[in-house]
């Protein structure tokens, strides 16, 4: 089973368009950790598109607060605007379908889905001090979480606690990871809409269970064709900013 791992679209559909045509051929089903909408330009593109093609989908933060699931009293403004705005856009059907997303952690084929932290779906989890108990508590050897947009993970064995630092190159379209018997992973595919680790190239991943490897994959895409639409929808500037940068 070859299962490609989608996270954080943020309404990105150029992003997601170039993800999936990279990803052609190499997966047998799609899975998606979370932020489908929020920043982005495309609510109802994105959304249409994920609903018939993940076989597992689980809420982010911005789906919560886009359906009206949490208080945004804790975005900061420029959030706040992009959720604001994707509400007013976002056809009831699609609503719906987001307020309706089920939370992680969700077992999936043999993975486990987390969006934040695995006992808490909203916290970020960028040390290895956040991972433990996602890394330790988990139902599967192998489990993904997003929420942070940064590529990459942690992994456990007889308390061997390592951070992964998996990322391809500028020149390669992806990274490969021997998944490793008796050793637990929890691993971020990385943002397809909205990537900040400093490559602003869309992110994802495909595991291969039976050959145990996952591959971390970057893909180009057309950003300043998604900044124009964003321009044209009126949004925050220093959303429009930052698909370029990566951050």
């Amino acid at each position: 089973m070859r299962i490609l791992v989608l996270s954080d679209l943020h309404a990105n559909l150029t992003a997601l368009d170039a993800a999936l045509q990279s990803a052609e051929g190499r997966w047998d089903q799609c899975v998606c950790l979370g932020d489908v909408v929020g920043y982005g330009p495309d609510p109802n593109e994105v959304t249409s598109k994920i609903r018939p093609l993940a076989a597992h989908s689980i809420r982010g933060n911005h789906d919560k607060a886009v359906a009206g699931l949490m208080d945004t009293v804790d975005f900061n403004p420029v959030a706040k605007a992009a959720v604001d705005w994707t509400r007013a856009h976002l056809s009831a059907e699609n609503l719906k379908w987001l307020a309706n997303l089920p939370p992680g952690p969700l077992p999936a084929s043999g993975i486990v889905l987390v969006h934040g932290a695995f006992q808490d779906e909203d916290e970020y989890v960028f040390t290895p001090a956040q991972a433990l108990d996602g890394l330790l508590d988990s139902s599967a050897d192998l489990t993904f979480f997003g929420h942070t947009h940064h590529q990459g993970g942690f992994s456990y064995q007889q308390s061997n606690l390592e951070i992964l630092h998996v990322h391809p190159r500028a020149s390669e379209p992806f990274a490969a990871l021997r998944v490793e018997p008796n050793r637990r992973y929890l691993l971020n595919p990385g943002s397809v809409g909205q990537p900040r680790d400093g490559d602003p190239r869309a992110g994802f991943a495909i595991t291969d269970l039976e050959h145990h490897t996952v591959e971390f994959w970057r893909v180009p895409y057309d950003i300043a064709s998604v900044q124009a639409r964003m321009r044209a929808a009126a949004l925050p500037e220093p959303l429009i900013q930052r698909l370029s940068a990566g951050r």
